[in-house]
């Protein structure tokens, strides 16, 4: 089984505020998992934002 992280506890791994999490997650830059009103991330998703570093969303033109 996965283990689901709170933004807060992302935002500790990663060294960023959580301000900066919701917005990843606002801007679908970081995949959640919605249980009722509040989100989890997967473990393996902040691991692979560590593993292939941040890449923006390709806007088109």
């Amino acid at each position: 089984m996965t283990k689901l992280l709170r933004p807060e506890e992302a935002a500790a791994r990663l060294l960023v505020s959580p301000l900066t999490i919701r917005k990843w997650i606002f801007a679908r830059r970081l995949p959640v998992v919605k249980l009722g009103r509040s989100v989890r991330i997967r473990e393996q998703d902040l691991e692979a934002l560590i593993n292939f570093g941040y890449q923006p969303l390709q806007r088109g033109r």
